[in-house]
């Protein structure tokens, strides 16, 4: 997502969510979102079969 894009969809989505962000927070509100945007590509790159099935119980690291 190049930067013009982003900040249109962060726009838009404060504007729908009924969000306000003030000016000076913008930069790093599109900052962490383009963050979120590489994290997100990662995962949806990574390769999944028919037979995949997420985990029945989510047990945090500190639980195993």
């Amino acid at each position: 997502m190049d930067a013009t894009a982003l900040a249109a969809y962060v726009e838009a989505a404060a504007c729908l969510l009924h969000l306000p962000i003030a000016a000076e927070h913008l930069p790093g509100v599109r900052e962490n979102f383009a963050r979120i945007v590489t994290f997100a590509q990662l995962i949806l790159a990574a390769p999944l079969t028919r037979t995949d099935e997420p985990a029945p119980i989510f047990l945090p690291g500190d639980r195993l």
